[in-house]
């Protein structure tokens, strides 16, 4: 059986106790669970927000971190009711239902951010990445690499 990029064999000694097998094996659990309320600050010293409007850009808002599945998440404002979302073309915005575009990958780098990347779609098989710009705009999914600081963010507690 093949799922999403992890290849699971059957019959084997790991897969009684739970352990997926093949070459995409990750530990996410830490990432499951109940829905966390949340600022995220980027590196460029932004709080991403989704406006009223379905606008995604860099001020102060509260975000509502939702896990959809093993190292998957859903990010919604608050204040809005609207789900972040990268469209196939790598363009930010707000959905108002959730769908695929708002399914995000999120990853902890090793300098202690967090990075999100569409778990739907890529662009010439590299991953798209949620980004803020210097100014607080946001950047399109095809420009940016998890390397990039634009793409990196500090969830911060509410």
């Amino acid at each position: 059986e093949r799922r999403r990029g992890w290849e699971l064999k059957r019959g084997g000694p790991l897969e009684s106790i739970g352990v997926p097998l093949g070459r995409h094996v990750r530990s996410y659990n830490h990432l499951q669970g109940d829905v966390r309320r949340r600022k995220l600050f980027s590196f460029q010293k932004f709080f991403l927000r989704i406006d009223t409007n379905g606008r995604v850009n860099g001020t102060k808002s509260i975000l509502e971190i939702t896990s959809v599945d093993v190292g998957v998440v859903a990010i919604k404002g608050l204040g809005s009711n609207y789900y972040l979302a990268i469209s196939r073309k790598g363009e930010l915005y707000g959905a108002r239902e959730f769908g695929i575009d708002c399914t995000l990958k999120e990853r902890i780098e090793e300098n202690g951010y967090n990075t999100y990347a569409s778990a739907e779609w890529r662009n010439k098989k590299r991953q798209m990445f949620v980004g803020l710009s210097v100014h607080g705009r946001p950047l399109r999914g095809k420009k940016t690499r998890r390397r990039n600081m634009a793409t990196h963010f500090l969830p911060i507690m509410v």
